[in-house]
């Protein structure tokens, strides 16, 4: 059995609201030996992390991103979560590990079920689950730029 997976991808419109902008099957699979396959997400092309040293930072009290650095978190969002509508700045790569939950954006919401990828480009976001049970995600947040959509920064906020 091939490779499947979903991808979505949010974005801004020209008015600067959040968005999805791509929500699809994954079609870009290679296969570079036999037995195995990828298929390629998302690229970015200027960060450099120094891989130095054996110090533990996971204990460090931080905010959501770190400013030129980045978070790999795991969160549960158990049903009926506090709402939080919050923009990072930051590309985030997000994997659904079990569950269901609905990302609101600015127009819409989509819903997100366990095997789904997420690829957060700085929209605003509410995160509701409406389910019977927690939903896990493994989230990556890279600091980025403010985005910039419609003429106008969209700075962080939440």
């Amino acid at each position: 059995m091939g490779l499947t997976f979903r991808r979505v991808v949010t974005g801004h419109d020209e008015r600067g609201r959040a968005k999805v902008i791509i929500d699809e099957t994954v079609s870009n699979i290679s296969s570079p030996r036999p037995g195995a396959q990828y298929g390629t997400v998302w690229i970015t092309e200027d960060f450099q992390v120094s891989n130095d040293g054996d110090a533990d930072p996971s204990g460090k009290t931080i905010g959501t991103t770190v400013p030129n650095g980045s978070v790999f978190r795991v969160i549960s969002f158990g049903r009926g979560v506090a709402p939080r509508n919050h923009r990072t700045d930051s590309i985030d790569y997000a994997v659904v590990i079990s569950g269901e939950i609905d990302m609101e954006l600015d127009v819409g919401s989509v819903h997100l079920k366990a095997g789904d990828v997420l690829v957060q480009r700085g929209t605003i976001r509410n995160w509701v689950n409406k389910g019977t049970q927690p939903c896990v995600i493994a989230v990556v947040l890279i600091s980025s730029k403010p985005v910039t959509a419609g003429g106008k920064t969209l700075a962080a906020q939440g």
